[in-house]
Order: structure tokens, then sequence, then C-alpha cells
């Protein structure tokens, strides 16, 4: 599920992915909603932690490694550059840039 995530600008889906490894956890727990256990306790139960936390790890671990390239590396040079040209209208989508300083 996880997957690549290091690269993923979340944008709106936080929930989303919330409410599918919840799932994921109580399918694997054998775990009914109506059996009234919290989430905290099944992922403890599997020893496993919150799928936001982990995606601000992967994130951060992501960008460390991209910060240790040299300078004339392509993707520290892709991390830097600025793109010519007007903007669309409407708000600008979140960017991983934006991620990573939130998640600091």
């Amino acid at each position: 599920m996880l997957h690549g995530s290091e690269k993923w600008p979340v944008r709106k889906n936080e929930v989303a992915l919330q409410w599918a490894e919840i799932i994921m956890v109580r399918w694997m727990c054998d775990v009914k909603v109506k059996d009234k256990v919290s989430s905290k306790q099944l992922r403890d139960r599997l020893g496993i932690d919150d799928i936001i936390s982990i995606l601000q790890q992967n994130t951060l671990q992501w960008y460390g490694h991209v910060l240790r390239k040299e300078d004339n590396d392509w993707m520290k040079k892709c991390m830097e550059y600025e793109v010519d040209g007007s903007r669309p209208r409407g708000r600008p989508k979140r960017t991983w840039t934006k991620v990573v300083q939130k998640d600091r």
C-alpha cells in the first residue's frame, strides 16, 4: 500500500488512506466494526503505526536522501527547478516540497 509513498504529495486523500488502512487492519485481525474495538488497539496488536506518520517518515527519509546527493545530481536539480510561465487560475495544488516543509 505504501510503495513509492516517499514521493507522493498527499493532498485530499489522507482520510481515504486512513480509512483503507483501518479496513485492512480490521480484516487482518478478523474484527468487525460491531465488535467495537478501537483502531489504536488493533494497530497495537499488530505492532504497526498510523499510515500518516509512516508517510511522513518516508517523505522525510527521501528528502534527506536527496539533500545528501551531490549538487550536480539530476534529482537535486529537479527539486530546485522553477518552471517559467504563468500559473493556471485557482488555488495551486499542494506540491511535494510544501508537504516536506509541513512535515519537518
